[in-house]
């Protein structure tokens, strides 16, 4: 897949390319070698040129996108500071809303999160002593019935010794 730059600089470059091969082809009857040398070096200025262009152009996409990879990743703190007044500009813009707005609202979860784990662990904390007082009651209970089991006992023996 071609990157931005590439896809800038290739339409500048053959445009370059293509004028200057409509001069020479306007006035090749008089071109000597120092036209050939000028020729050249215009079309080594307009590849740089291009390509210059291109770049200058797509830095701002691959900032953008690195960015919104690092937040799509998780990184919530990930912003694109563009000085642009374009529409770049504004897509950083909104980018950096869009990220604010996924940071406010992992924040607002988190402190959900924490304010329900505060509330299970409360109504956990009363449900295991509720739990505990069942408890030790069916331990007494449990004690009190083994014992009056101890007295049946005893008093079925005796009747039987008599």
């Amino acid at each position: 897949m071609p990157s931005v730059t590439s896809k800038i600089a290739t339409p500048m470059i053959l445009a370059g390319i293509f004028i200057m091969v409509v001069f020479v082809a306007a006035n090749y009857e008089v071109i000597g070698i120092n036209f050939y040398i000028v020729f050249a070096l215009v079309l080594v200025y307009v590849f740089f040129f291009g390509f210059a262009i291109g770049q200058n152009f797509s830095l701002p996409f691959k900032k953008l996108l690195r960015m919104a990879n690092e937040l799509s990743q998780g990184n919530l703190k990930t912003r694109v500071y563009l000085e642009n007044k374009d529409e770049i500009g504004e897509l950083a813009r909104v980018f950096n809303k869009i990220a604010d707005n996924l940071e406010q609202s992992h924040t607002e979860t988190e402190e959900t999160e924490r304010s329900v784990d505060v509330r299970v662990k409360a109504k956990t904390e009363a449900l295991e002593e509720t739990i505990n007082a069942l408890e030790q009651k069916v331990k007494n209970r449990t004690i009190e019935l083994e014992r009056a089991n101890a007295e049946i006992e005893r008093f079925k023996q005796q009747p039987k010794k008599k």
